[in-house]
């Protein structure tokens, strides 16, 4: 399984576009990551930077870019209203796939390291790096930014991690850590007076605000510490300011935990907040990149708000959700580009997004790929994509308003089927073409053949296993296809039936598929357990559909009478 891991360096530098250019080549000219996304500000002097890759391939496109900067950016001469102390002033690490935050924390230290040591620049870790509970938070270790960093240098407590405690007056010093997915968030206010955003930031951020009496003086408890009024958001930091080049003021954030506080808690809260100042939410802006369940969360949110079906397309419920916090009010908000997810899916070439004519075009020809396989995948494709159909056109009628949780919990099912079986039309290809790669290997020494031969069975379990899943999963459409059929909208009744039809085709095809592959598997016990479960499974799906079109044909014949 391959291992991605996120980084997310940050570069005092949001003007020079030059600048930012040469930065960020040194993470494209480095092999085995991708460059996901470049997001300067010209009033915060900032560029947020997203990469992905293996965690070795990570480090070496961090520490190059880091260089870089150090070579680029005078921290003497930087200005911005974006609080920071060096010319990378932060390089979080974030694990995505197949990786541990442990892995992640040792990949921190190995940069760190080697940031300190050959770069000479002062170098922090942070977040689930730290060692020191003081370091946790990134503004705990930049307090008082640039400008203070030479004076704390000079102290024990500011001893950085790596790299020795002198002042790089270019470079300044770099924090380096672990964390989640961070939301970098902005939400627009319909003021130039930056004072009110931060009275706001002030009121939802969690640190909160000082307790004052009614002269404004700050309140102290028993043992003379200053009493606070907790924030209204959890895992957030918050302040406000006027962005030049936009018009206009905003509360801008750090969501620490998008499934604390996501994006929709901090838009309702900043709007709740701005009403009682007079103020307007017109819009919001994210920074760099997100996770695509933090689009689903804020979509569902706002659906269900709206008393509507959640049980949808994930790409319209993430429409829903640029729509409702406003994210094109700014910057275009493209999904593909900003939804890391689809960012890094690299869905060209991919056989679910060819149109039908071509899809049928390539199915026809002398290509041995795609073939039964994909189709199977396809039909249970279809048959999900019905019952949901049947689920949406019952959802909210005025007949059936009694059945709205049942036919949402179906449509939400249908949906992740729908994307499962999906998946599972481009798997089923690229399982076949592996096991083709496999035999092709040479065969000329005895050495080779061992490894060949080992490659086969391999790729000839992939090449079974595919379709199996697929059988596994059919079983699911026929409990969801018998449910709308008996329960949703009686005109809708004969998709019901097609989609339990399409159903028994995905699980025949599938089992097909299965029975082809296993005779090139040496592996008895593996075969014999295969196609004991796939007997097994067929014969469940081959009653159910007959129980469920009986009953459809039934009852469309009743309607005849």
């Amino acid at each position: 399984m391959q291992k991605i891991v996120e980084c997310v360096p940050n570069f005092s530098e949001g003007n020079d576009l030059n600048i930012i250019e040469q930065i960020t080549n040194e993470i494209k000219n480095t092999d085995g990551v991708e460059l996901l996304d470049v997001d300067p500000g010209k009033a915060t002097n900032r560029t947020v930077v997203t990469f992905v890759g293996n965690p070795d391939s990570a480090v070496e496109g961090a520490f190059r870019a880091i260089k870089k900067a150090s070579e680029l950016i005078d921290m003497s001469k930087q200005k911005g209203t974006h609080a920071r102390q060096g010319a990378t002033d932060v390089c979080p690490f974030i694990p995505i796939a197949n990786v541990s935050r442990e892995e992640c924390i040792e990949m921190s230290k190995k940069l760190g390291k080697r940031v300190g040591e050959e770069l000479k620049i002062p170098t922090y870790l942070y977040g689930y790096s730290a060692t020191k509970p003081e370091r946790k938070n990134l503004p705990d270790i930049r307090k008082g930014e640039y400008e203070a960093l030479e004076e704390k240098l000079k102290t024990d407590e500011f001893k950085p991690d790596y790299g020795e405690a002198i002042f790089n007056k270019r470079a300044g010093a770099t924090v380096i850590g672990v964390r989640d997915f961070l939301l970098a968030y902005n939400i627009n206010l319909n003021t130039t007076d930056p004072k009110l955003a931060k009275d706001i930031g002030l009121t939802i951020r969690s640190k909160g605000r000082l307790k004052r009496d009614n002269k404004n003086k700050v309140i102290l408890d028993e043992n003379g510490k200053k009493l606070r009024v907790p924030g209204k958001l959890k895992n957030c930091q918050a302040t406000g300011w006027f962005v030049e080049e936009y018009g206009y003021a905003q509360v801008t954030m750090n969501l620490h935990d998008y499934k604390i506080s996501g994006l929709h808690d901090a838009f309702e809260v900043v709007r709740e907040e701005a009403r009682k100042l007079g103020l307007r939410v017109t819009g919001s802006e994210l920074v760099g990149m997100l996770p695509k369940e933090a689009m689903i969360n804020v979509g569902k949110y706002y659906l269900k708000k709206q008393k509507r079906n959640t049980g949808i397309p994930e790409r319209d419920i993430i429409h829903t959700a640029i729509l409702s916090l406003g994210l094109n009010d700014t910057t275009p908000f493209d999904m593909d580009e900003k939804v890391i997810e689809y960012k890094i899916a690299n869905e060209k070439n991919k056989l679910k997004t060819m149109k039908i004519t071509d899809f049928l075009n390539l199915l026809s020809s002398d290509s041995p790929a795609p073939g039964g396989g994909s189709i199977s995948a396809l039909s249970g494709a279809l048959s999900s994509a019905l019952t949901s159909m049947v689920t949406q056109l019952t959802f909210n009628h005025k007949n059936y308003k009694n059945k709205n949780e049942i036919m949402e919990e179906v449509a939400i099912k249908s949906q992740d089927l729908m994307r499962k079986f999906t998946e599972l039309i481009d798997k089923d290809t690229e399982a076949f073409n592996e096991y083709m790669r496999a035999r092709k290997l040479p065969k000329k020494s005895e050495t080779d053949k061992i490894k060949r031969d080992k490659a086969l069975e391999e790729a000839s379990k992939i090449v079974t296993n595919v379709p199996f899943e697929t059988l596994k999963l059919s079983t699911k459409l026929l409990k969801l296809s018998e449910i709308v059929a008996k329960k949703g909208n009686v005109n809708a009744r004969s998709d019901a039936g097609v989609s339990a039809m399409q159903a028994e085709v995905c699980a025949e095809g599938a089992y097909l598929n299965v029975l082809i592959n296993l005779p090139t598997i040496n592996d008895e016990d593996f075969v014999n357990s295969i196609k004991e479960e796939s007997d097994i499974l067929l014969n469940e799906v081959k009653k159910d559909r007959k129980r469920i079109v009986n009953f459809v044909k039934r009852k469309l014949e009743e309607e005849l009478i």
